[in-house]
């Protein structure tokens, strides 16, 4: 029996020194726990993804020089982790097996993924073959993360035929809902295909847009997860990989194998290993009420959290409207970064109610934040007075109420210069599908906290914050308030959009599978509703380039996983 340690850790890309000193920690809570080897997420040592990074020599040659320094000083536990690695004039996403101050053996991602966020072809080229790490008699072969999404592939071929005792996966798999069971089904099929458990140790934390949710699982051979790490944190999972009967008995030595396979020998260390600690197993039966509320809400704490964090910012400072977007960003950025770190800014017109000023007050009270109002009605005037030459013989209209907007994006930007804030922007998905939101306005920020979130999931995300120990933090009256900009008297958002319900079911259907006009009106019906939400998804794509970075909870959020050209007159199947 040997023991294996999966280390699902948080690291930041281009930090080298820091992702380091993450390993070297793990490493020795692992020794400590009587681990034979220590397995680290894909490309540890540059962070993921290190993007164009990779185009600097100088980049990959640190990353080597590190994984060199950390080989070096290696003790008695093998350390398996991944990192950039330049082969002739190609390079590759490898990992390496070292132990005892020498490297045992690199192994080459075979399956590169290139599609949503991952653009791995632009940076890799694929490897070939497959790594076995023999530990005594016990056997488990190494895949990077995409090796084990292809039951058929060379990579799951290749530990099928070599009889291994475990399949270890080291991932940088990102969050997005209902990721966490296909994750799952993924390792199950691949467990049942080469009869074997298969180990996965995952990223977590958050990297510009994308969050990383770790949960490293072990799945038995009959497909079952057996052990869970954590999700949302970092952890150490420790799973002891058994001899399989009837499996082969690894007796080639040195570097050869059967075809196509690399044998990396390591010395299991001695001593007796504790009993393994108790942990939570797979969560998919019984009451489920609640459960996705909150992975997407953890989900985007932890990408608010180290996007601050991991870019230099202390504090957040937002516009409090007595809305619900900003009332649900607000207790994200509470939760995220302390209330301590996090001012509230109400900026009234005249078109603001009493009722909505008094629930952004009340909202800053229960959730402990600073409060500041600004009032914008003087200011948006005196815009009013400068253009009225111009605007004369015109009717009011968009270009006023965006003033307004205009005036509360720049008062917000003028506190995060003066104080060094960052500006979280509050739009969800749906408006910032449809151009429901005002250039260098509402849309400014440093950070799209909601904006991969749709206005009904945001209502339910409220209401389970609402229901967390501690008591409601976002008054009742915002979420049983209809909608509103509150940009002109009376207005609200039933005025310029469908119902919330059917215009979110429009908006999965066109934006993350992909349909067209008819193929929605003849799942949804209300072909003319259809019709002109498409047309407003495709009319806005000019204003979504312009807008901060989105925290990534979807399949398929505005940004890297959606690129479309603006200038783009194509528009079959669309109605136009």
């Amino acid at each position: 029996m040997v023991r294996v340690a999966l280390a699902q850790i948080n690291t930041t890309v281009g930090d080298l020194r820091a992702n380091a000193k993450l390993v070297e920690k793990m490493v020795r809570r692992a020794a400590d726990g009587g681990a034979a080897i220590v397995a680290f997420p894909e490309l540890t040592l540059s962070g993921y993804p290190p993007e164009d990074l990779l185009f600097r020599r100088r980049f990959v040659s640190d990353c080597e020089a590190l994984l060199g320094d950390l080989a070096c000083s290696s003790g008695e536990t093998a350390v398996v982790i991944g990192y950039p690695r330049r082969v002739g004039g190609t390079l590759r996403n490898a990992a390496a097996v070292f132990q005892g101050g020498e490297i045992r053996g690199v192994y080459h991602k075979a399956l590169l993924p290139n599609y949503g966020v991952f653009d791995e072809k632009r940076y890799f080229s694929p490897g070939e073959g497959a790594l076995v790490i023999a530990a005594g008699d016990v056997r488990v072969a190494l895949h990077i993360c995409e090796d084990s999404w292809e039951v058929d592939g060379a990579p799951a071929r290749l530990a099928a035929a070599a009889g291994v005792d475990g399949i270890l996966n080291i991932s940088a798999s990102p969050y997005a809902r209902g990721k966490y069971a296909h994750r799952r089904d993924v390792f199950a099929a691949l467990a049942k295909r080469c009869d074997a458990p298969v180990l996965c140790v995952n990223l977590v934390g958050g990297q510009d847009e994308v969050v990383f949710d770790g949960g490293s699982v072990t799945v038995s051979p009959e497909g079952e997860i057996v052990r869970r790490a954590e999700r949302f944190e970092e952890d150490l999972l420790f799973v002891d990989v058994e001899k399989r009967r009837g499996g082969r008995s690894g007796g080639t030595s040195g570097a050869g194998g059967a075809e196509g396979m690399v044998i990396a020998r390591i010395e299991p260390p001695g001593g007796r290993m504790a009993p393994l600690r108790d942990v939570d197993k797979d969560h998919t039966g019984g009451d489920r009420s609640g459960v996705e509320e909150e992975e997407i809400y953890r989900a985007i704490v932890l990408g608010t959290g180290d996007y601050l964090a991991k870019n230099g910012f202390r504090k957040a400072v937002l516009g409090v409207s007595g809305g619900i977007d900003s009332a649900l960003v607000a207790a994200i950025a509470c939760d995220a970064l302390g209330s301590e770190n996090v001012t509230a800014v109400t900026m009234p017109s005249w078109f603001s109610s009493r009722e909505t000023r008094a629930d952004a007050e009340e909202l800053a009270r229960r959730l402990g934040m600073e409060f500041i109002e600004l009032p914008i009605g003087t200011i948006v005037d005196a815009f009013d007075a400068t253009l009225s030459s111009l605007f004369a013989g015109t009717e009011p209209g968009i270009a006023e109420e965006n003033l307004q907007a205009r005036t509360r994006g720049n008062l917000l930007m003028a506190l995060s210069n003066k104080f060094g804030s960052i500006v979280l922007n509050t739009a969800n998905k749906s408006e910032t599908a449809v151009g429901y939101s005002t250039l260098y306005g509402d849309m400014a920020g440093g950070l799209s906290v909601i904006g991969d979130v749709p206005k009904t999931l945001v209502y339910r995300l409220a209401r389970w914050r609402n229901d967390r120990p501690g008591g409601p933090v976002i008054p009742e009256t915002i979420l049983a308030r209809p909608p509103s900009a509150e940009l002109r008297a009376d207005q609200k958002d039933s005025d310029s959009l469908p119902d919330y319900d059917l215009l979110d079911r429009i908006l999965e259907e066109h934006v993350e599978n992909d349909l067209d006009v008819e193929a929605i009106a003849a799942k949804l019906g209300e072909r003319d509703t259809v019709r002109r939400v498409v047309r407003l998804v495709n009319r806005a794509e000019y204003k979504r380039r312009q807008a901060p970075p989105i925290i990534k909870i979807t399949p398929k959020a505005f940004g890297r996983d959606r690129r479309l050209p603006i200038t783009n007159r194509y528009r079959h199947g669309d109605g136009e």
